[in-house]
């Protein structure tokens, strides 16, 4: 299948002799060395919340930083802000994303968070958007910037970061470490996203009730799924969203 244009990404360029390093000390899964292909990764808040998920890419003389397009220029400052002294530039590549299904054409990377999302590329040709993205990531439990994943909210285990590649518990520090580091090993997570089965349909963020009581919040929906933030102890049957009727299936 031919790739198609994601008009909703912008692509920074992370420049300067110290920027490897400089990104290690901030984001939590490192850049591979060039050839390696892309890294799933993000940036949180020193208390450890979401506040932006990129891919990232090594070219040798310079680090690509996919990004959600309306998370860009906050994450651009911020990255500004901890860059100091360093030897680190951070523009606008003004490089296209192209991305599509199956095996990825010359140029193109595999995504590394499920083998479901097919490919990107960079610089490349793509058409207009065709393919049903959200039915892939409800299917396969993947949640999307702005939708699941909530700036200044969201912990990024709970979101399934570690399912997803784009958490490293080995690498060094970086922003908001600890407190995740002490999600992994010292608690157990009793909330997080899972699909569901929805019956009927209800707008995103629809809070889940079981019985009188709130259990989750109903997200992205499609083929008779959906993406839900749910409450463990508290998800049962039957459970509601609105006029949808949600069940879920514990694995």
């Amino acid at each position: 299948m031919p790739g198609e244009r994601a008009t909703d990404r912008v692509v920074l360029g992370i420049g300067g002799a110290d920027r490897a390093k400089f990104l290690h000390g901030l984001v939590t899964r490192d850049v591979g060395p060039p050839g390696a292909g892309l890294t799933y990764s993000a940036i949180l808040t020193p208390q450890g919340k979401y506040l932006a998920d990129f891919f990232l890419l090594d070219r040798g003389d310079d680090i690509l930083l996919d990004v959600q397009a309306e998370l860009a220029p906050k994450l651009a400052q911020r990255l500004s802000m901890y860059r100091l002294r360093a030897d680190v530039t951070i523009t606008d590549s003004g490089l296209s994303v192209a991305r599509g299904l199956g095996d990825p054409p010359e140029g193109a990377f595999a995504d590394p968070r499920d083998p479901s999302l097919g490919w990107r590329g960079y610089g490349m040709d793509g058409g207009a958007p065709v393919i049903d993205w959200d039915a892939i990531r409800v299917a396969a439990c993947i949640p999307e910037t702005g939708i699941e994943l909530i700036p200044d909210d969201t912990y990024i285990l709970e979101a399934g970061f570690d399912r997803l590649s784009g958490v490293d518990h080995r690498k060094g520090c970086y922003v908001g470490q600890e407190v995740t580091a002490r999600m992994k090993h010292k608690t157990e997570l009793r909330k997080g996203l899972v699909t569901v089965a929805v019956t009927g349909a209800a707008p995103v963020g629809t809070p889940i009730m079981a019985g009188d009581r709130e259990a989750g919040v109903l997200y992205t929906q499609a083929g008779g799924q959906g993406i839900a933030y749910l409450r463990f102890d508290r998800a049962g049957e039957p459970m509601t969203a609105g006029d949808a009727k949600v069940t879920w299936k514990p694995a």
